[in-house]
C-alpha cells in the first residue's frame, strides 16, 4: 500500500499542474482512480499493474495520464505503458552524432590553444602554462560544453525554439565573463574559472530533458546521468592515461621529442572530446551501469560514513574545529560537494517503491556527519570574516557551504521521518530535485553577480 500511496501522490502532483483541472476535479478523480485501482486489484491483478491500469482508464484525461506514464518512463512504466504512435523511434544509438560533436570539441580545445600560445611561455607544451592570457581559463568550460548541449539536442530532436533556449545561457554567459572588466589576476576571476563549468553544467539539462524542466523524474533522470557519465569519463581517462603512457615510452627512442609533441596535441583534444563520448555511453549503454551503480553506492556510502563521522567527532572532541587553516576549509568543502554527489547519485540507483533498508542509515549517518563538519567549517568561516573582513573567496566559500547546510538539513529530516515510516521514499527524491536549481543559481550568481559587487577584484 505504500508504493501505490506512493504512485498516487505522483500522479496527483502531475494531474494538479494542468491548467483545466481545479483542486476539487482533482479530488474528485483521486477518487475515480483509486476505486478503479480496488476493483482491478480484486480481480487479481498486482498493485503495479492496477494503478497504471486504473490511470488509463481515466476517460477525458487519458492523454494526460499517458504523458504521465511516459514522463515515468525510468522505472516499471517503461516495462508496462507501450510507447505512444506519435512518439518518434531513434534510426540510430547516436554513435555518429557522438564522433561529430566530438569532434568538434577537439577541435575547439586546439584552436584556443593555439591561439593562446606564448612565445618562450609553458602554454606550448598544454593548454594552462604560465604566461597565458587570462581570457582562456575563463573561456575554459565554452571549449566543450556547448556541444554537449549541442549532442543532446540532436539527440531529442529540439525544434528551433528548443535549440534557441539550449543555447542562450551559453550566449549569455560567454557575454558576461568576456564583458567584464576583470583585474589581472583578481580573485573574482578565478570564482568565475571555477564556477563557471558548473552552471553550463546545470545548463544542459535543458536539453538532456527535452526542455521539461519542471519533471522532478527528469531532474533526476540528470543526476542519474552525471553520476554515471562521472564513471565512464573516469574510465576513459584512465585507459586514455595508460594508453598516452606506453605510446611515449614506444616513441622515445625515436624521437626524445616525440612524446612532448604527441602529449600536446593528444591529451586537450583526448580529454575534450572524451567529454561527449562519455554522454554517448551513458545514453547508449545504460544498462551496463545501471548495474554498476548499486555495487558502486553500496561499497563508497558505508566508507565515507565512517571518514565522515570519525572526522567530525575528531574535530569537534579535539576543538580542532576553530583552527581550520584556509587549505583545509577548501579540502572540507570538496568532501562534502562529493558526498552531496554520493548521496544524489545512491538516490537515483535506489528502486523508490523498496522500503527502508541498511543503506538507508548508512547514508543518514554520512548525511549527518556531514552536517556536523558544515556547521563546523561556517563556524570557522564566520569568525575568519569577523576577524579579517568579506572578501570574494570568503563569500564565496560562506554561500556554498549555506546552500549546502540547507540541503543537507533537508536530506537529514526527510531521512529519518522516511526511516520511521513517516514518508514515503518520493518526498526526499522531491525534495533533491527542487533544491537542484539552488546550486545552479548560485553558480550562475557568483559567475555574474560576485564580480559586481566586489568591484572585479
Amino acid at each position: 500500500m505504500d508504493r501505490v500511496e506512493s504512485q498516487i501522490a505522483e500522479w496527483r502532483a502531475y494531474v494538479e499542474k494542468a491548467p483545466a483541472v481545479n483542486g476539487r476535479d482533482v479530488d474528485e478523480l483521486e477518487g475515480h482512480l483509486r476505486e478503479q485501482i480496488a476493483e482491478l486489484d480484486g480481480a487479481g491483478l498486482s498493485a503495479d499493474e492496477a494503478f497504471l491500469v486504473a490511470v488509463r482508464r481515466m476517460g477525458d484525461l487519458d492523454a494526460l495520464s499517458m504523458e504521465f506514464a511516459r514522463e515515468h518512463s525510468g522505472r516499471l512504466w517503461k516495462q508496462l505503458v507501450p510507447p505512444a504512435e506519435d512518439e518518434p523511434a531513434r534510426t540510430s544509438d547516436g554513435a555518429f552524432e557522438a564522433f561529430f560533436f566530438g569532434l568538434a570539441a577537439a577541435v575547439a580545445i586546439q584552436i584556443a590553444r593555439l591561439a593562446a600560445q606564448v612565445p618562450g611561455g609553458e602554454s606550448e607544451f598544454f593548454l594552462f602554462g604560465e604566461g597565458e592570457p587570462s581570457w582562456l581559463a575563463r573561456n575554459a568550460g565554452f571549449f566543450v560544453l556547448p556541444f554537449v548541449a549541442g549532442y543532446f539536442a540532436r539527440r531529442r530532436r529540439l525544434d528551433l525554439k528548443g535549440w534557441l533556449l539550449a543555447a542562450s545561457p551559453f550566449v549569455l554567459a560567454l557575454l558576461v565573463v568576456n564583458l567584464y572588466p576583470f583585474a589581472a589576476g583578481s580573485d573574482t576571476e578565478l570564482l568565475v574559472v571555477l564556477h563557471l563549468p558548473v552552471a553550463l553544467w546545470f545548463a544542459i539539462a535543458y536539453p538532456y530533458m527535452s526542455g521539461m524542466l519542471r519533471s522532478h523524474e527528469r531532474r533526476m533522470d540528470f543526476v542519474r546521468f552525471t553520476g554515471e557519465w562521472v564513471i565512464y569519463y573516469t574510465l576513459i581517462a584512465l585507459g586514455g592515461g595508460v594508453l598516452m603512457l606506453l605510446t611515449g615510452l614506444i616513441l622515445e627512442p625515436i624521437d626524445p621529442d616525440l612524446p612532448e609533441r604527441m602529449i600536446v596535441w593528444v591529451l586537450p583534444s583526448g580529454a575534450a572530446g572524451a567529454v561527449i563520448i562519455a554522454a554517448w555511453l551513458v545514453e547508449s549503454k545504460q544498462r551496463v551501469v545501471e548495474n554498476m551503480a548499486p555495487v558502486l553506492t553500496m561499497l563508497f556510502t558505508p566508507l565515507f560514513a565512517v571518514m565522515l563521522t570519525v572526522a567530525a567527532v575528531t574535530y569537534a572532541a579535539t576543538g580542532l574545529a576553530g583552527a581550520f587553516d584556509r587549505e583545509l576549509l577548501g579540502v572540507f568543502d570538496a568532501l562534502l560537494i562529493v558526498v552531496l554527489g554520493l548521496v544524489l547519485y545512491a538516490m537515483s540507483a535506489r528502486e523508490p517503491s523498496q522500503p527502508a533498508g541498511w543503506m538507508d542509515r548508512v547514508q543518514l549517518v554520512a548525511i549527518g556527519s556531514a552536517l556536523a563538519l558544515d556547521v563546523m567549517v561556517l563556524g570557522t568561516m564566520l569568525a575568519r570574516i569577523g576577524e579579517l573582513g568579506l572578501t570574494p573567496n570568503r563569500a564565496a566559500a560562506l554561500g556554498l557551504n549555506l546552500v549546502l547546510l540547507v540541503n543537507l538539513a533537508g536530506a537529514a529530516w526527510l531521512s529519518m521521518k522516511f526511516l520511521r515510516e513517516q514518508v514515503a521514499f518520493h518526498r526526499l527524491e522531491r525534495w533533491q530535485t527542487s533544491y537542484l536549481p539552488f546550486f545552479a543559481l548560485w553558480a550562475a550568481a557568483v559567475v555574474a553577480v560576485f564580480p559586481l559587487v566586489f568591484g572585479f577584484t
